[in-house]
């Protein structure tokens, strides 16, 4: 069985198409031909040794993806071999074939390919967390997107535009901003060096924005404090680049609120994980949420998608195909 293993932590030179042992399905688990794996800003934390520390080299990547069941073990009796399922937090997922708890696996349903699949499980349940439970986005309020066009931004864009919001998303380059306004966002700031707060104001007629969400790291910071109104909410995530300088709590200024959002809140039980799930999928196929698969590559590239997602030439979800040698990643 192949896979994508990394040596060492560092740059993408750490990681190596291996030949790894075939995996057996063992009790309340299910060995899965995994048809898309999602390539996530995190595994490149993971890759750079900031994540999983404690998990020994080599260790194969990836925790996300959708495929099909080739072999239940003892236990599990909600799921059987050829059904199609999608997960979203199972290390190893850079490999032809992998074994899940069957708790941490969701049915797809008809009319959603692996690919849509793969692509909303991390990204969309984050997203999701972000828009109706952090802060439920209420009708008329005005939400600041960063990176609008990446998998979250792209997501998180429509399900406030479901829910009534406005959305101003910030892009790193020019050339993603129609991808942007494509979701759904209403005003669309380029902005590279965190200098964005003055336009967000302009925009708001001084008042600001209800809520910010950035996964930016430290160089957007004081921009999305600026961005704020009066007891707006900032929901920050994203550590793979970085934490905020250190802050005095009694110097946020306008009553606003901050918290680290974590995507496991929002999907603490096997149920929650499922009906949040299908909530996305439903979405889907009612024709409200469109997935922006932006780059897909062979397994044997994801080097190359690291580099890729780590130099911002990537929109939407870029994902592993194991199963083909195919590749439509940036030129």
């Amino acid at each position: 069985m192949k896979a994508i293993a990394m040596s060492s932590p560092g740059g993408i030179e750490v990681l190596t198409l291996i030949d790894a042992a075939e995996p057996r399905a063992g009790m309340g688990q299910v060995l899965v031909e995994v048809a898309a794996a999602g390539v996530n800003f995190m595994d490149t934390g993971v890759r750079r040794g900031q994540f999983w520390t404690e998990m020994p080299n080599p260790k194969v990547l990836g925790v996300e993806g959708a495929g099909r069941i080739l072999e239940v073990g003892p236990g599990v009796d909600d799921l059987q071999p050829g059904q199609r399922v999608a997960w979203v937090y199972a290390p190893g997922s850079y490999a032809e074939r992998l074994v899940i708890p069957a708790s941490a696996v969701v049915p797809i349903p008809d009319g959603i390919d692996d690919r849509t699949a793969a692509s909303l499980m991390m990204q969309g349940i984050t997203a999701s967390h972000f828009a109706t439970e952090f802060y439920p986005i209420q009708p008329g309020d005005i939400a600041l997107v960063h990176a609008a066009a990446g998998g979250v931004g792209l997501l998180l864009t429509q399900i406030i535009k479901l829910r009534g919001g406005r959305v101003i998303g910030r892009v790193s380059h020019r050339d993603k901003v129609a991808t942007a306004q494509a979701a759904g966002a209403d005003h669309v700031i380029v902005d590279v060096e965190g200098c964005f707060a003055e336009e967000v104001m302009r925009l708001t007629q001084g008042e600001g924005v209800n809520v910010v969400y950035d996964g930016s790291g430290p160089t957007t910071f004081e921009g999305s404090l600026a961005s704020l109104r009066r007891n707006g909410t900032f929901c920050w995530f994203g550590p793979v680049l970085g934490p905020p300088a250190d802050f005095d709590l009694t110097s946020l200024p306008r009553s606003i609120k901050i918290g680290y959002a974590v995507f496991f809140d929002h999907v603490p039980t096997p149920g929650l994980l499922r009906a949040r799930a299908a909530q996305l999928f439903d979405w889907v196929l009612d024709g409200k949420l469109r997935v922006y698969v932006g780059a897909t590559y062979p397994l044997a590239a994801a080097a190359q998608a690291h580099l890729d997602i780590e130099g911002r030439r990537t929109t939407g979800k870029s994902l592993l195909m194991p199963a083909t040698g195919r590749s439509d990643a940036p030129a």
